[in-house]
């Protein structure tokens, strides 16, 4: 193989074993890897931040790139390569007009329940969509708000700002955005505006977190006394 069909790191202050590490922990994962859990296999006196960043450098050009989604990291297919796949790809579902306007919501308004998606809907939300949507593995449910009811709140996981390439919801499109991309219309409210998300995964003053009888009641784990689901 020629030098220049080889991934360098020229001048790098690092041990190239981590970086092999890294590199190895990365490609062999299904899912994103957390930077911590990096961190863990290392050891703390290796700066894993800078590590990664090398290595994104290093992969800037190649048919791969090492991207960033939300606190974890990830190889993935080059963007203007990704044609090379679509033939491969598999669309298992199709969401409802629903579900996307549901999804929406909870991604920007995040936490928020399921009343408070109604409210912005305008319509009832079934409980079905909420189901499609946590099946899907892009959203999930965070804790109850504090309030009447202690109605559960959801938010976006890690695996939606995979699926739709983001690094964190602050690429989230904003209104110019939405407006040029014609979701929005050309005449609204000067008073409207986007929210700003938040995904974090400390649950906000208003939150309390699910308890073990709420994680039973929901199938988080399986009831007591009966085996684990395989």
């Amino acid at each position: 193989m020629s030098a220049t069909n080889v991934v360098s790191f020229p001048g790098s202050q690092f041990d190239a074993e981590h970086i092999r590490m890294v590199e190895a922990v990365l490609f062999a994962s299904s899912a994103p890897v957390r930077e911590r859990e990096l961190a863990e296999l290392l050891g703390e006196d290796v700066n894993v931040t800078q590590i990664l960043s090398e290595i994104r450098n290093a992969y800037a050009s190649r048919g791969v790139n090492l991207v960033q989604v939300g606190d974890a990291w990830a190889f993935r297919t080059a963007d203007d390569l990704s044609f090379l796949l679509q033939k491969e790809a598999v669309q298992t579902r199709k969401l409802s007009k629903a579900a996307l306007e549901v999804l929406a919501i909870i991604a920007y308004h995040q936490p928020v329940t399921r009343s408070e998606v109604e409210d912005v809907r305008g319509v009832v939300t079934s409980k079905g969509t909420l189901d499609v949507l946590m099946e899907t593995g892009w959203v999930r449910m965070r804790g109850r708000r504090k309030s009447p009811g202690r109605p559960v709140t959801y938010g976006t996981t890690p695996d939606f700002l995979d699926h739709f390439s983001l690094e964190d919801l602050r690429d989230l499109p904003g209104l110019d955005e939405l407006k040029g991309a014609g979701l929005l219309q050309g005449n609204v409210p000067a008073s409207f505006s986007i929210p700003m998300p938040n995904d974090s995964e400390k649950l906000t003053d208003d939150e309390d977190p699910l308890d073990l009888d709420d994680i039973e009641e929901f199938g988080l784990l399986p009831p007591s006394g009966d085996e684990p689901r395989t």
